[in-house]
C-alpha cells in the first residue's frame, strides 16, 4: 500500500536504525548515515504525515544566522551555511541538484536599552572569535544605512550580512529526503503507536498498521511531539508545541532596499520576503504550550500588536496589507531553547533530536551530520556537540544562549 507517493508497511521486520520523523531533522540524519562510507547499516525512517503539511519544517521562516551568544550555535551555522551554498557538491555532484544561495539581507538585533546593548557587544566578541563578520551600529549609523528606520529610542544594533539572512529550505529538505531515498533509506508513511523496551535498551517500535519493528537504535526526531514519543519509552524531555505566527504583507510605499531581518526590542521581527513582499512573525501572548493540531490564527495579534509596532519603526510601513498568514510550532524546550542531541543517559540506544526551538531548521545540516556520527561510531566527530546532550536535563544545568528569537 502508498500513502502520499510513500508505501505504507516496511519491507523488513529489523533494521539499524530507526528514524521517527521524516522531516527536515530526520532527513538530514538519514542521509548522513547513507553518506557516510563507514556506516552500512540499514534505516527506517517512519512520517505519520507524508505531505509534511503540518510540520515545523513546512511552516518555517527558512532563514540563517550566525549571531548566537554561544560559540557551537555560531559554528553550528557556520556550517550549515557552507552546507547551503555547495549543497550540489555536498550531494555528489548531482546535476539534478540545484545551485543554492543565501540572501544575505543579514539580521538587525536593535538594543533600546544599556542592558541589552550589552548583550550585543558581548555577543558580537564571540562571534568575531569564531569568524563572523558582525557589526555594532549607532543609532546614527543605523540611520545612515538604513534611512526608512524610526531609531530615536534605539542605543544601539548588530548586523552580520555574511551567511546570515534567507534560503530554500524547503529545495535543502527535498534534496535530504530524495537522495537518501535513492540511496537506500526506507521511508514509511506510518505511525509510532508504542515503544518497547528490554532493560534499559529499546527492543522495538509497533506500528499503527500492527506491525512490531524491531531496531538498534531508535532516533526521536519528532518535532513538537518529541515528549509524546519520549514517553512511550517510558523517558521525560521537556518539549513542547509552542504556536508561531507568520504573516506576509505588502506595503502601498515599499522600501527602495532589502529589509533585513529586524528583531525589534518587542520582539517582533520582519523582514524581506519578496521583491515588493515583507515577512512578519512574533509568538503568541500568552505563550502556552498548545494542542498538536492547533494551527488557528489569533487575528487580533496582528491587528493590535504587530502591525502598530512595524508602523512605528517603519513609518513608511503605516499602510500595508496582509497578503497570507499561518500559525506554525516551535518545539520549544523549556529548559533552556536549545537542542537535546545524542543518547538517554539510561537507555542509550534512544537518540534525541529535539528541542530546536525556532532554530531547527538552520541546524538541520550539522545536527544531522553529529546524530549520524553517533550512531555510527558513538561519539560526536567534527564537531563537539556533547554540551546539547541529554545530561543537562538531568542535572537541570541549562546551556544558556542569549540570542532567542
Amino acid at each position: 500500500m502508498a500513502k502520499g507517493g510513500m508505501a505504507t508497511t516496511p519491507t523488513k521486520s529489523s533494521y539499524d536504525v530507526v528514524i521517527i520523523g521524516g522531516a527536515i531533522m530526520g532527513s538530514s540524519t538519514a542521509w548522513f548515515l547513507s553518506d557516510n562510507p563507514d556506516f552500512n547499516g540499514s534505516v527506517l525512517v517512519i512520517e505519520k504525515d507524508p505531505s509534511y503539511e503540518f510540520c515545523s519544517t513546512a511552516h518555517t521562516n527558512s532563514c540563517i544566522r550566525l549571531q548566537f551568544s554561544n560559540e557551537l550555535n555560531v559554528r553550528i551555522s557556520q556550517f550549515a551555511a557552507d552546507f547551503i551554498k555547495n549543497l550540489r557538491e555536498r550531494m555528489g555532484g548531482d546535476e539534478r541538484v540545484p545551485n543554492q544561495t543565501i540572501q544575505n539581507y543579514g539580521y538587525l538585533y536593535l538594543a533600546d536599552n544599556d542592558t541589552f546593548a550589552n548583550v550585543l557587544r558581548d555577543n558580537q566578541k564571540v562571534q568575531l572569535k569564531a569568524g563572523a563578520e558582525t557589526e555594532l551600529l549607532t543609532a546614527d549609523e543605523i540611520k545612515s544605512r538604513y534611512p526608512f528606520y524610526d531609531v530615536d529610542d534605539i542605543v544601539l544594533g548588530s548586523i552580520n550580512t555574511k551567511d546570515e539572512g534567507y534560503w530554500d529550505g524547503g529545495n535543502v529538505f527535498e534534496w535530504f529526503r530524495r537522495s537518501a531515498r535513492e540511496r537506500g533509506v526506507e521511508y514509511v508513511a506510518n505511525e509510532v503507536t508504542a515503544i518497547t523496551r528490554n532493560g534499559n535498551r529499546i527492543a522495538s517500535v509497533t506500528l499503527a498498521s500492527g506491525e512490531v519493528i524491531s531496531c538498534g537504535q531508535l532516533v526521536n526526531a519528532s518535532g513538537p511531539r518529541a515528549a509524546r514519543t519520549a514517553k512511550m519509552a517510558g523517558l521525560d524531555i521537556p518539549v513542547e508545541p509552542r504556536k508561531r505566527f507568520t504573516w506576509i504583507f505588502s506595503a502601498e510605499q515599499p522600501l527602495d532596499q532589502e529589509l533585513p531581518l529586524t528583531i525589534d526590542p518587542s520582539g517582533v521581527h520582519f523582514r524581506q520576503d519578496g521583491p515588493k513582499t515583507y515577512l512578519a512573525g512574533c509568538p503568541a501572548d500568552p505563550d502556552p504550550a498548545v494542542e498538536f493540531d492547533d494551527f488557528h490564527m489569533d487575528h487580533n495579534r496582528w491587528q493590535d500588536h504587530v502591525w502598530p509596532i512595524i508602523a512605528t519603526r517603519i513609518p513608511q510601513f503605516e499602510a500595508i496589507k496582509v497578503v497570507t498568514e499561518w500559525a506554525g510550532h516551535y518545539a520549544f524546550n523549556t529548559l533552556d531553547q536549545n537542542a537535546v542531541l545524542g543518547p538517554h543517559n539510561e537507555v542509550e540506544n534512544f537518540i534525541f533530536q529535539n528541542g530546536f526551538s525556532g532554530h531547527g531548521l538552520q541546524q538541520s545540516p550539522a545536527m544531522g551530520r553529529g546524530t549520524a556520527e553517533w550512531l555510527t561510531y558513538g561519539e560526536f566527530r567534527s564537531l563537539d556537540l556533547t554540551p546539547f546532550r541529554y545530561d543537562r536535563i538531568v542535572s537541570n544545568t541549562p546551556l544558556i544562549e542569549k540570542a532567542v528569537i
